[in-house]
C-alpha cells in the first residue's frame, strides 16, 4: 500500500453551488454544511488576517521603520503574502476540501508530512484563538482600568493576571465556540458584519487623518528612524509583515462548505491580501500624520496608537479605535475558530487524531468535537497570561510558514504538464502558475530563515525556541502512538473521508 492516497478525479467536489449532499449514518462520514457565500469565505481571510495588532501597533511600527519604511515594508509584505496565496487559490481549484493545507500534504506528499503540517496548524490556529481572546480581556484592562485590575490572581513571565480578564476572555471564547457550533452560516454572516463595521471604522479615521492634514498641512512622522539607513528598515517590517497576514490561509480550511464554484477562491484570496494591507496602510498613515514629525508616541501609555488618533480627533477617534480592535479581534476569534476546527476534523478522520474528531453533528452540520476542544484548550490561555502566549504564538509561526511551502510545492506538483490529464483546473496557464508556486516555495524557505538566522529582525527569542522543541518533541511522540493506525488505514477511506468527503 503506498502512502498517497490518488487523486480526485473532479475538480467540482463538494462546492457545487446550491447542493447539499445526503447526510451519512456514520457521524465520521457526514458531510459539512455547502453555506459559504462569496463575500463570508473573503470577511473570513480579511478578518483573520486583520488582527488587534492593526490598531495596537502602528506606532510600535513607525518607531522601528519611520514612515517610509513601514509603508514600503508592509505593501512589498503584502505583494510576497499574495504570491503564495495564488498558490492556495490554484490548489483549491482541484482539491475544494476541508481541511486545507492537510488535505493537500496528504494529496501529494503522504500520510507522515501531512501530520507534521496538521500538527503544527492546529497548535498556531488554536493559539491565535487565545491571543484574540486575551486581546478581548486587553482592551478592556486599557479603557477600564480601575474595573479590570481587581483581584490580582498572579503573575507569570512578568504579567499581572486578574480575575475580570480571566472572565471575559473565557467569555469571549466559550460564545465563539457557541456560534461556530451553531452553523456555518451564523458564523459567516457574523464574520462579513464585524468586517464591514471593521472597515468602516478604518475609513473613518483615514479621513480623519486626511481632514486634520488639510487643515494643519501634512506633516509626517520621519520617513526612517534615525541613525538607520532606508534598507534596514524596510527589512525590520517586510520580516514581520508576513505573519501579520496569517489568516489568508483560512479560506482554504472550509473549501468543503463553499456554496460556489471553488475557482473563485483565488480571487477571494487576492482580494482579502489586498484589503488587509490597505487596511495595515491606512493606520500606518494615519498614526504618521497624526504623530507629525515631533510627536508625542506616548511610550507610558497603554495603547499609544489609540491616544495619538485621539490626538486630532478626540474623543470621536478614540471611540472608532475601539470598534475597530473589538471588530478585528472578533473576527480573528471566528476565523480561527473556523480553521482549527477543521484542521483537527481532518486529522480525526485521517486517523492522525482519535476519530471522534471526525464527528459532525447531524442537527447544525458542524465538527462539534472538534469545535468544543478547540474552545476548551483555548479556556486554558487566560490563565497564563499574554506574555507566555505570545511565547507559544512566536513559535507557531514556524508551522504556518512549513504549511505555506507545503501548499506552494503541492500546487507546484499539481500544476506539471504531466498531470495535466487529472484535471484541467490550469489550462493554458500551466507554466505561469507552476512558476508562481515555485516562487512561493522559496518566498516560504526564506520566511522561516528570517525566524532562525542570527541577527535576522525576525529570529525568534530563546523562550519561542524553547517552546518549538517542546512541540516537536511531543509530535514526534504522538506520531510514534499514532503511526500504526495512521499508515493501516485504507487508502480508499481516505480518500472518502479526507480528499471526497461528499457522497
Amino acid at each position: 500500500m503506498s502512502e498517497r492516497p490518488s487523486a480526485p478525479s473532479s475538480t467540482t467536489g463538494s462546492a457545487a453551488a446550491g447542493t447539499t449532499a445526503p447526510l451519512s449514518a456514520d457521524e465520521n462520514t457526514r458531510s459539512l454544511q455547502s453555506t459559504l457565500k462569496p463575500s463570508w469565505v473573503f470577511a473570513i481571510a480579511l478578518g483573520s488576517a486583520v488582527g488587534w495588532g492593526a490598531f495596537m501597533l502602528p506606532v510600535d511600527w513607525l518607531q522601528d521603520g519611520g514612515t517610509a519604511g513601514a509603508l514600503l515594508g508592509f505593501t512589498i509584505g503584502a505583494v510576497l503574502i499574495g504570491i503564495i496565496g495564488i498558490s492556495y487559490g490554484m490548489i483549491i481549484r482541484v482539491l475544494p476540501v476541508t481541511g486545507g493545507e492537510l488535505a493537500f500534504v496528504l494529496q501529494e506528499f503522504g500520510r507522515r508530512h501531512a501530520f507534521v503540517v496538521g500538527w503544527f496548524l492546529a497548535l498556531a490556529y488554536a493559539c491565535i484563538v487565545a491571543l484574540n481572546a486575551t486581546a478581548v480581556a486587553l482592551v478592556f484592562r486599557m479603557l477600564l482600568p480601575s474595573v479590570m485590575e481587581q483581584v490580582h490572581l498572579y503573575t507569570v513571565a512578568g504579567w499581572d493576571i486578574y480575575l475580570p480578564e480571566v472572565i471575559i476572555a473565557a467569555l469571549a471564547i466559550v460564545a465563539t465556540g457557541f456560534m461556530n457550533a451553531m452553523g456555518t452560516a451564523l458564523s459567516g454572516r457574523f464574520q462579513f458584519i464585524a468586517c464591514v463595521v471593521l472597515i468602516i471604522a478604518v475609513v473613518a479615521i483615514l479621513l480623519g487623518a486626511l481632514l486634520h492634514g488639510m487643515q494643519h498641512g501634512f506633516a509626517f512622522y520621519p520617513a526612517f528612524p534615525e541613525g538607520y539607513s532606508p534598507l534596514p528598515a524596510i527589512a525590520v517590517m517586510v520580516a514581520f509583515a508576513p505573519w501579520a497576514f496569517v489568516g489568508f490561509d483560512n479560506v482554504p480550511q472550509a473549501a468543503g462548505e463553499f456554496d460556489f464554484s471553488p475557482r473563485k477562491a483565488l480571487f477571494l484570496i487576492l482580494a482579502a491580501i489586498g484589503t488587509a494591507g490597505l487596511v495595515y496602510l491606512a493606520m500606518i498613515f494615519s498614526s504618521s500624520v497624526a504623530l507629525g514629525p515631533n510627536g508625542d508616541t506616548h511610550p507610558d501609555a497603554a495603547w499609544p496608537t489609540a491616544e495619538v488618533i485621539a490626538g486630532i480627533m478626540g474623543p470621536l477617534g478614540k471611540g472608532l479605535m475601539v470598534i475597530a480592535v473589538l471588530m478585528g479581534v472578533a473576527t480573528g476569534l471566528n476565523g480561527f475558530t473556523v480553521s482549527s476546527s477543521r484542521v483537527l476534523m481532518a486529522m480525526g478522520r485521517a486517523k492522525m487524531l482519535p476519530a471522534f474528531f471526525g464527528r459532525v453533528e447531524s442537527r447544525h452540520r458542524t465538527p462539534v468535537v472538534a469545535i468544543v476542544f478547540t474552545s476548551a484548550l483555548c479556556l486554558l490561555a487566560p490563565f497564563f497570561g499574554r506574555s507566555a502566549l505570545q511565547w507559544i504564538v512566536d513559535m507557531t509561526s514556524v508551522g504556518v510558514t512549513i504549511a505555506y511551502g507545503y501548499t506552494c510545492l503541492a500546487a507546484f506538483k499539481l500544476a506539471h504538464p504531466a498531470r495535466a490529464g487529472e484535471h484541467d483546473a490550469f489550462g493554458r496557464a500551466r507554466p505561469v502558475y507552476r512558476a508562481i508556486s515555485l516562487l512561493g516555495a522559496l518566498l516560504s524557505l526564506g520566511f522561516l530563515l528570517l525566524l532562525f538566522v542570527p541577527g535576522s529582525p525576525g529570529r525568534l527569542g530563546t523562550q519561542p525556541l524553547v517552546a518549538l522543541a517542546v512541540w516537536v518533541v511531543l509530535g514526534a511522540v504522538f506520531l510514534a502512538v499514532r503511526h500504526r493506525r495512521l499508515m493501516a488505514a485504507p487508502e480508499a477511506e481516505l480518500e472518502e473521508v479526507i480528499l471526497h468527503p461528499e457522497p
